[in-house]
């Protein structure tokens, strides 16, 4: 399981227009993005992704709680790195749960993350 953030950024480049057309392109200042969350089962390739409007504990123990109810009944390795966003929440539905088993990676490995 991993999340990830996509940053939007307004980029030059060239447009064709008519001629003494000018188009107006719209950049707004603020920084916006959206935010991903996915699960990849290992054993048979099925990969798992939803939006999600942050990433914070909360809305990681909710798709935590989506992965479970997909496989239901079956045992799942949570393989996570040490995000804040990993704890709080997330730590409480673990240990609440049977079927979950969490492997932390070392802080500052990104090599070790697939």
């Amino acid at each position: 399981m991993d999340e990830m953030r996509l940053y939007f950024k307004a980029t030059r480049t060239h447009v064709w227009s008519p001629l003494g057309q000018t188009p107006i392109i719209t950049v707004h200042p603020k920084r916006d993005s959206c935010s991903f969350y996915g699960a990849l089962n290992l054993q048979t390739g099925q990969a798992i992704a939803s939006r999600a409007p942050t990433q914070n504990s909360e809305i990681t123990a909710n798709f935590i709680m989506q992965l479970l109810m997909i496989y239901s009944g079956r045992p799942m390795l949570l393989l996570l790195n040490r995000a804040s966003w990993h704890y709080g929440d997330v730590r409480e539905l673990i240990e609440i749960t049977d079927r979950l088993e969490v492997m932390y990676f070392p802080t500052a490995c990104p090599d070790l993350n697939p």
